[in-house]
């Protein structure tokens, strides 16, 4: 591996113009289809145009001030002492594949993954699982770093600490660098959309890439069998639909006038809920000029399928 630049005094948004240089740990993922939280085309998107982006929410928030603690206690439960690597780094071989590790373990050839995570999520981590695209994120790294292993420890809030230690597997590696490999190459460089995933961030991709229209008709070629698909999947879904309003309506009419209903499986809850909404059409009728002053005119592209 070799030090592409200091993370030490590097401001967050030098540091994001930095990850555009390649592919970090947790771009990993989300290129091999595996991050439930992030898609193919959002790194594509990210790595190929100027603006720089800064996702950050109160969770990530909390998993930053919270790495310390939770390599604390890695060492508190290990023995085993970490450092900072203060670093982002770069794969000789494979320049596009960058690491900037949470810390290295002193006297061994691997690191440690710093993760935190939601009481709601315990179940991902139960039994000794691991999310898969953090499995992929601790490899990426070994690759970068050439490491034997990669540690990994979470901290599940107000109920427990794991740790676990991923070996190097040189198969797993080697699909993981062509996956990389191929998504840099034929997409990033060349400048290819990568294909679609059905995911509903894959929709807010393209609409955001799409956005400018022109007026024009394009001859539809090559579509016949998924659209004949599709209109099965509506069908199917509408069907579906039906039936799962109607146990729940025989279970509404079970319930009557009871707020639960529960047994050793399940607790069904029907209670009521006071959700206060603006009668916009009364606002625009008595007030117009203050609907005028605070309506907000969106603009989207309306997708539609007809049968000719």
């Amino acid at each position: 591996m070799r030090k592409l630049v200091t993370t030490l005094g590097l401001d967050r948004q030098e540091w994001l113009r930095y990850r555009k240089r390649g592919l970090g740990g947790s771009d990993a993922g989300a290129v091999c289809g595996l991050n439930p939280y992030r898609t193919a085309m959002q790194v594509y998107q990210d790595k190929t145009t100027d603006n720089i982006e800064d996702i950050d929410n109160e969770a990530m928030r909390q998993g930053r001030e919270f790495e310390d603690y939770v390599a604390r206690r890695f060492t508190e439960a290990t023995g085993k002492k970490v450092r900072r690597a203060n670093f982002m780094y770069y794969d000789e071989e494979h320049p596009f594949m960058l690491a900037d590790v949470d810390r290295m373990i002193v006297g061994e050839n691997a690191g440690l993954e710093c993760k935190t995570a939601s009481p709601y999520m315990a179940e991902k981590w139960a039994d000794g699982k691991i999310p898969m695209s953090y499995q992929i994120q601790c490899l990426h790294y070994m690759s970068v770093c050439n490491a034997d292993a990669w540690y990994i420890a979470v901290l599940i809030y107000g109920r427990e600490f794991k740790y676990y230690r991923i070996e190097r597997d040189e198969e797993m590696l080697a699909d993981l660098i062509r996956i990389e490999e191929d998504f840099w190459e034929n997409h990033v460089l060349k400048g290819v959309l990568p294909e679609p995933d059905g995911s509903e961030l894959a929709d807010s991709v393209i609409a955001e890439y799409y956005k400018k229209t022109r007026a024009e008709a394009v001859e539809l070629t090559g579509f016949d069998e998924k659209l004949s698909r599709r209109q099965e999947l509506l069908e199917l879904i509408e069907s579906m639909g039906t039936e799962k309003r109607q146990i729940e309506q025989e279970l509404k009419l079970f319930m009557g006038e009871a707020e639960i209903a529960e047994n050793d499986r399940y607790r069904i809850s029907w209670k009521p809920v006071s959700s206060p909404r603006l009668d916009e059409k009364r606002l625009k009728e008595e007030r117009p000029e203050i609907y005028e002053e605070y309506r907000k005119v969106s603009q989207y592209r309306r997708f539609m399928v007809k049968a000719a």
